[in-house]
């Protein structure tokens, strides 16, 4: 048997023939060992153990045709908590993490100790709705998602994280509305890729169209979004929303025209791209149309 050290480089070298980021390699025997209890650092140069040399082969030959590594694991990583995935959720994003921490910190400036009630939409693996009731326990927090695979996902996420979040199934911000429930955060990850946009093969191939694509603007989850918001938001509620990079324009003028008198401001992720918003809706006063 091989030993790691040597199926590393091998596999590398395969890697980087077929234009992959051979970095890929050692992170995904690096998860493979720490869930059978092998310490790659220290037994680098020993052979490889059976058990996880048929995942490791079985899983390089996955991810060379362009499956996303945490896919073939069944899981992925969001804000340090453990996240099944698979291919009825998108996998979480880092630039994701970064919403989740612009929530926090604007809920530590603006709200007082009472519990506050935030509502998740299109929640998906459940990351944005759990990250959040993980790191504020008074948060009371919602999350919905059309679909019925996902929010299995989802409700398996927050058990394993022994986390308390209301499950909701339903289109967009509906299955609130039927409920009558208020809100003083919405914030949601939409799907924002242009449907004329080229995108990753590993991406298109294997993450779910429904979660990706915001047709041909990227603006319309946003645009139903913002136009129900007024229902189930409370005077001076906020939105947030993950975006793509070159929406900072029409999605700002969108939110105008639902919230003309709205604070709206725009931040960049950690490559300096417009990557989140935060309407602050003074609703009492500004809801149009």
């Amino acid at each position: 048997m091989n030993t790691y050290n040597q199926l590393i480089h091998e596999y590398r070298k395969l890697f980087k023939e077929k234009g992959l980021p051979p970095e890929t390699v050692k992170a995904f025997l690096f998860e493979l060992c720490n869930d059978h209890d092998v310490n790659l650092y220290l037994d680098i140069d020993k052979p490889m153990k059976k058990e996880v040399y048929d995942l490791f082969v079985s899983g390089m030959e996955r991810i060379m045709n362009n499956e996303p590594m945490n896919y073939v694991l069944g899981y992925s990583y969001f804000y340090g908590y453990r996240f099944i995935v698979n291919d009825g959720v998108l996998i979480p994003r880092p630039e994701t993490e970064e919403l989740v921490g612009l929530i926090l910190s604007k809920y530590d400036e603006y709200f007082d100790s009472r519990k506050i009630r935030v509502c998740d939409v299109g929640t998906g693996s459940g990351a944005i709705a759990i990250a959040l009731k993980k790191e504020e326990d008074r948060l009371v927090v919602y999350a919905s998602d059309i679909s019925e695979d996902a929010l299995k996902v989802a409700k398996t996420n927050a058990e394993n994280n022994d986390c308390d979040v209301t499950f909701l199934q339903g289109s967009m911000l509906e299955p609130y509305i039927e409920k009558d429930l208020k809100f003083d955060i919405l914030v949601s990850n939409p799907p924002y890729i242009k449907t004329v946009e080229t995108i990753e093969a590993s991406v298109y191939d294997y993450e779910p169209h429904v979660a990706l694509f915001g047709g041909s603007d990227g603006l319309k989850f946003y645009r139903e979004i913002l136009r129900d918001a007024h229902k189930i938001l409370r005077p001076n509620g906020f939105i947030f929303f993950e975006m793509g990079y070159d929406l900072k324009d029409s999605l700002s003028a969108l939110a105008k025209e639902y919230f003309p008198q709205a604070q709206i401001e725009v931040y960049k992720d950690i490559n300096g791209k417009d990557r989140m918003m935060m309407i602050r809706s003074w609703l009492s006063q500004s809801f149009h149309r």
